[in-house]
């Protein structure tokens, strides 16, 4: 059967798909054969060709016996065979199918290769990416970690993979190869284990904890002083917003933990912060004097985070109030009377989407083929991340946990000092292959800490020439080296814990795969047929000393900084049928204070998990039951915590000019959601973000601020109001919009509740510009923000406050993350979709998010949505925020998109006679 066959496949899903595809594959003819300018003709079979097969039958070498592909509507495949072996090698096969340009790219990634596919472009990321070191890592864990077992899937998955490149060249593999060969001779290799074992670790990097926070913190000290920061890093609200667990398993004298020999400080973090006489911040003891010594490092961090900034995203930005929501209930407390169980991850949108929906199903569960698992799937990794098998169901959240730490390290000769001696660096040479130019080389070192981070970017080579240390601190006339001790940089056996999740059959086998599932330490939810909930925080995660709390570098040479160990997995904090019958995560606190370890300094605040608890509580009061759709309701749940903190303040205010009070009136009546209609949203957030900017962004430095933002503000060495004009210099801001300062996040909620009824605080104060005079009070500063947001809107919507809408303002675009993003224009057309209007916003369920010191559009979003029906998995619901394809003129590459923008979700069919109900295209793989 030709490879074209399946562009008709989508015919049932309607005429508008089909002409869509058939434009977009005209279009892509005439926009290569007249706009590149090549020379060669491109036929519509031509660029068909990488459609993939979806009905027939298909030889594989290699299969023990047939295996069936059944793909629906929405080309989710249901994969049946009869061995595991047979199962993986199908998974591989059909992944690379739909996604292997994107599969590519991700080992690419993860192995510091970029250079080879795109050029010169890209040999910086590579240079901090082989300094990493990821894909050395996923060896090691592959040859010392691994199960055998799972090394025997992890084989038939690159099997499978291999099977398919097996006699294509790129333009047979995907459009975006035939685009790239007009400028690169690139070959597609073979897959191979360790390709899909590296994925875990860019997984982990996106997730890696508060690395970002430790490096703001660090610069702020150039302008800010000890308190102010604390001002800034505010304790976490344990008054308003609910830990995690709450019933037993980490309260005084539980035995799930032994608390004998404990090495660290409770997370009301009493110790110190990481460099001797730095003071502390958020629950931190104060110490020290600052002045302008923390300077010299924070010019010098300025440039690892530029460097940050720059490393394409695995799966999303990394920070504060990103995260993800997931929650199940009790049979107790829904209509069914078995748990309910939702999940919706928060990640940087992309096209495609990271997830990839999949069915694995043995035709009979046995010792020869242990999986019938459905749910959500990495391109490029065999298995299921989050979804359900017959007798469980999991969900998964950013726990947050502090695992990396930065350790400055006096360098001396060719070693590095510690513990009053000078060790030698472990080195290894890395060769970068550029496309179209010369290979480059790089020395890469290491101490005992970690990768010396600072050797990638030329203004990190001189750190900490006034760093804030002690006396006793090594001589720092030449500066210091910086280092990442991570915990993903040791191997481990999280691709272990992916099956053994996947075969899961009760809370006790549960705990046991979350055991392994080291790295990134994730919040687990979970549900099963029997009616039982519960909740396990695991992960590889350090204890520290006392003097060292992980909130700023730490000293390397100094042996007392050093990780002290890891708390043990019997003692991380877990719930079983808590007695509420419901349980949130939403990267909120896991336990209270009591909890004898420190898991982190740096939580989420609990805006959106606090907002869940209460819908919860709300629909079960007096006995009200939970539906499905009541589930997907909570989802999209749009309301904003800090309108309704500040929206009463903002009515009070006596505005005079008459177009601010016609915005001004918008709020009146308002219920503090955010749909995407609703011009009250847009003028609130348009204020909020001039507040932001006002009281806290324009006193920031420059290396948090964004690019472009340019102000004239006091020398750095003076921290309180300069009154003459002469005397305050130009800055401008260095971050890229996506993450800079203030994001808007529930931190700054959290920052400005804490001072909201100290009407005169210092942060209100502003000082006068040529248009605006100077602020002293919180009325002051919030007329003037509002009045700044009413001329901002006016600007970017019209005068008519009226038709404003919060959509127009708060917009996705799916984006390629390769081409698509950087390529010719024609091919950015080509590839990429939008843009959408969306309500939600910062911080509420529906975290559609927004960094308000950049901008408007959407950021990060919920990338795929499931609610998980444990009476019948049949009745279960799923969406993603594309589609199955990778392929830019499939009808399946971003038909979820408008059901998903609308708040709908797809049936999800899990038995086979469901399956077989839903099935449009099936396919057959033969031995």
């Amino acid at each position: 059967m030709p490879a074209n066959e399946s562009a008709s496949s989508g015919q049932k899903t309607g005429k508008k798909k089909g002409r869509r595809a058939r434009l977009i594959v005209m279009v892509l003819v005439l926009a290569l054969v007249a706009g590149a300018g090549f020379g060669a003709y491109w036929s519509i079979s031509t660029v068909r060709a990488s459609l993939p097969q979806t009905k027939g039958s298909i030889k594989l070498d290699g299969l023990s016996g047939p295996v069936d592909v059944r793909r629906d509507a929405s080309g989710i495949p249901q994969v049946y065979a009869s061995s595991d072996e047979d199962l993986f090698m199908a998974q591989g096969y059909v992944q690379a199918q739909d996604r292997f340009w994107e599969m590519d790219v991700r080992r690419h990634m993860t192995s510091g290769r970029l250079s080879e596919m795109f050029g010169k472009g890209q040999v910086e990321n590579d240079e901090f990416l082989r300094t990493l070191g990821w894909h050395h890592v996923a060896q090691r864990e592959y040859d010392t970690k691994l199960s055998p077992e799972t090394k025997k899937y992890l084989q038939a998955y690159a099997k499978g993979v291999n099977s398919y490149l097996a006699g294509k060249d790129g333009k047979d593999l995907s459009v975006e190869y035939a685009a790239l060969g007009f400028t690169n001779d690139y070959k597609v290799e073979k897959w191979t284990p360790v390709d899909s074992v590296a994925w875990l670790k860019a997984m982990a990097w996106d997730l890696r904890g508060n690395m970002q926070d430790e490096i703001d913190r660090s610069l702020m000290y150039s302008r800010l002083g000890p308190k102010q920061i604390q001002d800034l890093y505010p304790e976490y609200p344990y008054d308003l917003h609910k830990p995690i667990v709450q019933e037993g398993a980490v309260s005084a004298g539980s035995k799930a933990y032994d608390p004998k020999g404990v090495a660290t400080q409770g997370q009301s973090g009493a110790g110190g912060t990481g460099l001797p006489g730095s003071g502390g911040t958020q629950g931190g003891a104060q110490s020290g004097a600052q002045g302008g010594a923390q300077s010299g490092v924070a010019t010098q961090l300025s440039g690892l985070s530029n460097v940050l900034d720059k490393l394409p995203d695995a799966i999303g930005p990394n920070g504060n109030g990103i995260g993800s929501n997931s929650w199940v209930v009790s049979g107790e407390h829904t209509t069914t009377g078995k748990p309910l169980l939702a999940n919706d991850p928060h990640l940087a949108p992309q096209l495609p989407s990271i997830w990839y929906q999949m069915g694995l199903h043995c035709r009979s569960v046995s010792d020869k083929c242990k999986y019938d698992v459905s749910g959500y799937t990495f391109s490029g990794m065999p298995g299921v991340v989050i979804g359900h098998n017959q007798q469980i169901a999991w969900g998964m959240t950013n726990l947050g946990a502090d695992v990396t730490d930065l350790y400055l390290e006096k360098i001396q000769g060719d070693g590095y000092q510690y513990g009053g001696k000078v060790e030698p660096f472990k080195t290894r040479k890395e060769t970068i292959k550029v496309a179209g130019g010369s290979d480059k080389t790089i020395v890469v070192r290491e101490t005992n800490n970690g990768p010396v981070v600072s050797d990638r970017n030329d203004e990190l080579g001189k750190v900490g020439q006034e760093a804030p240390v002690g006396s006793s601190a090594p001589d720092r006339a030449d500066g210091y080296a910086v280092s990442l001790r991570w915990t993903a940089l040791d191997p481990g056996k999280s691709m272990d814990a992916v099956f053994e999740l996947n075969r899961a059959e009760d809370f006790k086998d549960f705990r046991k795969a979350a055991a392994d599932f080291e790295v990134p330490s994730q919040n687990l939810i979970y549900a099963d047929r029997k009616g039982n909930i519960g909740y396990q925080a695991p992960g590889k995660i350090p204890t520290r000393a006392k003097s060292h709390d992980g909130t700023l570098p730490a000293p390397g040479w100094d042996p007392s900084y050093r990780w002290t160990g890891y708390i043990p997995q019997t003692a991380l904090p877990y719930e079983y049928n808590p007695k509420r019958g419901y349980i949130v995560t939403a990267n909120q606190a896991v336990t209270d204070k009591k909890y004898p370890y420190n898991l982190t300094e740096d939580w989420g605040y609990g805006a959106r998990s606090q907002r869940i608890n209460d819908l919860i509580e709300s629909k079960i009061k007096d006995n009200g039951k939970i539906s499905t759709d009541d589930m997907r309701t909570m989802q999209l749940d749009n309301s904003s915590e800090i309108a309704k903190m500040l929206t009463p303040k903002l009515l009070k205010i006596d505005v005079s000019d008459p177009y601010v009070r016609e915005a001004q009136k918008l709020l009146e009546g308002w219920d503090y959601t955010q749909d995407s209609d609703s011009a009250a949203a847009a003028y609130f957030n348009a204020v909020w973000r001039n507040i932001l900017k006002l009281a806290f962004g324009n006193k920031l430095p420059k290396e948090l601020r964004v690019k472009g933002s340019c102000i004239s503000v006091p020398p750095a060495d003076k921290t309180g109001p300069v009154d003459d004009p002469d005397e305050r210099v130009r800055e401008c801001g260095e971050r890229d919009a996506d993450a800079a300062q203030p994001d808007g996040g529930d931190r700054w909620f959290e920052v400005v509740r804490n001072i909201l009824d100290d009407e005169k605080n210092e942060w209100w104060q502003s000082p006068s510009t040529r248009t605006d005079s100077e602020t002293k009070t919180r009325d002051q500063l919030f007329a003037r923000a509002m009045e700044d947001a009413r001329w901002e809107l006016t600007a970017k919507l019209g005068k008519d406050a009226d038709t404003w809408s919060w959509g127009r303002l708060h917009r996705l675009t799916l984006k390629n993350q390769t081409i698509g993003t950087e390529g010719p224009g024609f091919m950015q057309w080509l590839l990429n979709r939008g843009p959408w209007n969306l309500g939600g916003g910062e911080a509420a369920v529906n975290a559609t998010g927004w960094n308000a010191a950049g901008g408007y559009n959407v950021i990060w979003v919920p990338s795929m949505r499931m609610v998980v029906n444990l009476d019948d998995f049949d009745k279960s619901k799923w969406i993603n925020l594309t589609g199955a394809s990778g392929h830019a003129y499939s009808p399946n590459y971003t038909d979820q998109t408008e059901k998903w923008v609308k708040g709908e979700l797809l049936d999800w069919a899990f038995t086979k006679k469901a399956v077989d109900g839903t099935s449009e295209n099936d396919l057959v793989l033969r031995p």
